[in-house]
């Protein structure tokens, strides 16, 4: 008789056990099997679990499911736009279940379960937190410089419908984020060590600029604030918002005990910032000057500024 017919016979009278898999289910689909000896660490003679493991393993399929909440916003006619909850794996329950199965015996079902995540701005804020104008600012540009108009657009969709909660901490980089080809900003020209020169994103200064002297309106505290090596023609001398990224940023705190919303839209021309917040708030409004309608995009080479210049820059000014 041959290997191969023994080798049969064998399995015929002592059967090869089935490895006691761990069968994760999400929403009615099966998305991994786990194997409690994959999960197994020895210490001290005593199995333990690899927490490690455990741990990435969860957070890998912990992604399969997430979804992220939506705010409540205006759109383009004034209206509120409802926010959506978003949902995360229920990571209590999915180690309580694998738990069960890692010191039980046998195979296992794991039924992962959700929990919800409410969005930071729902309806009922929103509706609240736009009642009261405390701040608004308005600059003005070429709109024929397409590129940088686009530029200026763009980031103003950003910073448009954000709430800054009491005591909360906007930074413009971090909620604008990175401006890159990739996120649709063009060449358009900066002011690079008080030289005009072009850059990706140029313009987005506009925005932080005009942004600024509402915010600065609207009493609300100014953390940190920079000026270009030179004047813009935009605001008034040394009212403006120097933000790049990897370098300077605009960042300033609320300081009441009510929320406040930035409104921001740019078109024809026009950059305007509006800071709201509820009925109820005592607000300490600061004079902010204005400028003229008739501002050029780009002026003349004009002197630095009098405050010192900010040096070494990992990226220039937009």
């Amino acid at each position: 008789m041959g290997y191969a017919w023994t080798l049969a016979l064998l399995m015929l009278v002592n059967p090869l056990d089935p490895i006691p898999f761990l069968q994760v289910e999400m929403e009615g689909e099966t998305v991994a099997m786990l194997d409690r000896s994959d999960y197994t660490v020895p210490w001290e003679g005593v199995p333990t679990v690899d927490e490690n493991h455990l741990r990435m393993t969860m957070e890998r399929l912990g992604k399969k499911v997430h979804v992220e909440p939506i705010n409540a916003t205006i759109n383009e006619s004034g209206a509120v736009v409802p926010d959506k909850k978003g949902r995360k794996l229920n990571e209590t329950d999915f180690l309580q279940q694998f738990y069960e199965y890692y010191y039980g015996t046998g195979s296992g079902t794991l039924k992962a379960t959700y929990q919800e995540i409410y969005p930071k701005v729902d309806q009922a804020l929103l509706a609240q937190v736009r009642k009261k104008v405390i701040g608004q600012y308005t600059t003005y540009f070429n709109s024929g410089n397409r590129n940088r108009s686009h530029n200026i657009a763009l980031a103003s969709q950003a910073i448009n419908n954000t709430v800054v909660l009491p005591g909360e901490i906007f930074s413009f980089n971090k909620v604008v984020g990175k401006r890159t080809k990739a996120k649709g900003y063009l060449q358009a020209p900066v002011i690079v060590r008080g030289e005009l020169s072009e850059g990706i994103g140029g313009g987005i200064c506009q925005v932080s600029s005009t942004l600024f002297n509402a915010v600065d309106k609207a009493g609300l505290q100014i953390i940190q604030r920079y000026s270009h090596s030179r004047h813009v023609a935009y605001v008034r001398p040394g009212r403006d918002a120097t933000v790049s990224w990897y370098g300077p940023d605009f960042v300033f705190q609320n300081k009441y005990a009510y929320p406040v919303l930035i409104r921001a839209k740019a078109y024809g021309g026009s950059m305007y910032v509006s800071v709201h917040s509820f009925p109820e708030i005592e607000y300490e409004s600061r004079h902010v000057p204005s400028v003229s309608r008739k501002t050029p995009e780009e002026g003349p080479a004009a002197p630095p500024l009098q405050t010192p210049p900010i040096t070494n820059e990992p990226t220039a000014p937009e």
